[in-house]
């Protein structure tokens, strides 16, 4: 194949990844009652159990005033709570509430569930290529920065 077909093959695959994964995310996370942006911070904090504000900013690639705004709308609605540093009044962590971790146990379960079941589609001799070509994929991605 030549290479000028190689990187629209590539774009073209990793767009259509992107939408297939979104779309599920948007029709099955939906029901969760809260926003999809929401959801990816929730699932990070009850990853971390505690994480900082600026962590989970970086974490979603998101600024830290986008990222306030979306941990406001969880601590709103009783999904995470935030505890100062009493040694740094500025340092901010976030944690799961007891009903946001029933939630992110939930939202967690389902994503392991589809995740595995997409596993499992792979022929077996070609699984653990598919997560090293995805594990190179993604090195690659973070080396390089879009539309410069």
């Amino acid at each position: 194949m030549e290479k000028s077909q190689a990187y629209k093959l590539l774009r073209d695959t990793v767009q259509s990844l992107q939408k297939k994964l979104g779309f599920w995310q948007d029709n099955q996370l939906s029901c969760c009652g809260i926003s999809l942006s929401q959801c990816y911070a929730l699932v990070e904090i009850g990853q971390a159990d505690k994480i900082a504000l600026n962590e989970l900013a970086d974490l979603l690639n998101l600024d830290n005033s986008t990222m306030s705004r979306t941990v406001n709308n969880l601590v709103n609605n009783e999904l995470v709570k935030r505890e100062i540093d009493p040694q740094d009044r500025r340092y901010v962590t976030i944690s799961l509430t007891e009903s946001g971790s029933r939630l992110y146990q939930g939202i967690d379960e389902g994503l392991n569930l589809f995740f595995k079941n997409i596993y499992q589609s792979i022929p077996q001799e070609k699984q653990e290529q598919v997560l090293e070509s995805l594990e190179i994929l993604l090195k690659a991605i973070g080396q390089n920065e879009c539309c410069n």
